[in-house]
């Protein structure tokens, strides 16, 4: 192994394990301090994901919604347990545990119904769901590849709900990066945002120490490298931007800026949100992005912003977390 490569290897080993530190991190806040709360009566029944004017989100640990015009007021809690949620177009994922060390995929229809469930390894940290509903993606911390010294990495997969076909780790793809075929065991994907057409999608490769936004393609089973500094990509529903973190000074221990990247220009703008945000932001509408951030006490809160580098973050849900408009 040569000096440069173990210098790359390392790079991965501690850009994981500052991910990992602040994952573990806000989720045994979670766990110890947040309340659990009681569903109201009728449980998973009170909560719909078909489409309407409310905003889909994690209380306490459970799936909740509330209204798009006073996100502040009256939420309804179902008794549906999930550690990251999404939905749209009445298609909704849930990453939940499964037994005290393990956790699943659980598809969803409307009604908070499973439709479908993966038994996935590590620690859930990323999920999504395309706009039309069809396409479904996560992304957990695993441990025991043997490239990193840690022990941690992450791994992400896809789920065609109309087909059942399932991309058990996108490792498995072939990349073009700058231009070249490119292979190293130390890869690793997280944060995947789809396009329309339910097959193109946006996702962050890791290897050798950098971070890249990558534009994949499920049917040929590859994906290229497009632009580096780019973290946990979410498309704009117009398709012509993607919010993202970049990292401070290209060095996560430093924080990361909420941006925007034009696709057709790509020019970044850094939003108006000046807080480290760890997250993939979900845009509400075309103008304004919605996101996570954690008080002091490990509390979470949903916070907007626009995202055309102007304005003022507003908080939106109190002590919620894994926004979502229900579109």
């Amino acid at each position: 192994m040569t000096a440069m490569s173990t210098r790359a290897k390392l790079g991965v080993v501690v850009a994981s394990a500052v991910l990992l530190g602040t994952v573990a991190a806000g989720y045994a806040a979670t766990a110890a301090q947040a309340p659990r709360t009681t569903p109201p009566a009728g449980g998973e029944q009170a909560v719909t994901l078909a489409p309407g004017p409310r905003l889909l989100a994690i209380t306490d640990r459970h799936v909740s919604t509330v209204a798009a015009t006073d996100p502040a007021g009256p939420r309804t809690v179902a008794g549906l347990e999930c550690l990251r949620v999404y939905a749209a177009a009445g298609t909704g994922v849930c990453l939940k545990p499964e037994t005290a060390w393990s956790y699943q995929v659980v598809v969803l229809d409307a009604t908070l119904r499973q439709t479908r469930a993966v038994s996935v390894p590590g620690l859930p940290n990323r999920a999504r769901v395309s706009a039309s509903g069809r396409m479904v993606s996560w992304t957990t911390f695993v441990g025991g590849d043997s490239y990193t010294s840690s022990g941690f990495s992450t791994r992400t997969g896809i789920l065609d709900t109309r087909t059942g076909t399932t991309v058990a780790s996108l490792e498995e793809f072939g990349i073009t990066r700058d231009g070249r075929a490119y292979r190293n065991a130390d890869v690793n994907y997280w944060g995947v945002t789809f396009t329309a057409d339910d097959n193109r999608f946006y996702a962050t490769m890791a290897t050798g120490g950098r971070r890249y936004l990558v534009r994949g393609d499920l049917a040929a089973r590859s994906v290229e490298t497009l632009k580096e500094n780019v973290e946990c990509p979410s498309l704009s529903p117009d398709g012509t931007r993607l919010a993202f973190k970049e990292a401070v000074d290209a060095d996560p221990a430093k924080g990361w800026r909420l941006s925007v990247l034009d696709l057709s220009s790509m020019r970044v703008t850094a939003t108006a949100e000046v807080r480290s945000v760890d997250d993939q932001a979900a845009w509400l509408d075309n103008e304004k992005l919605a996101y996570t951030l954690r008080r002091d006490d490990g509390q979470p809160d949903v916070w907007s912003v626009p995202a055309h580098g102007f304005g003022t973050p507003a908080l939106v849900i109190p002590g919620a977390e894994s926004p979502s408009p229900l579109t």
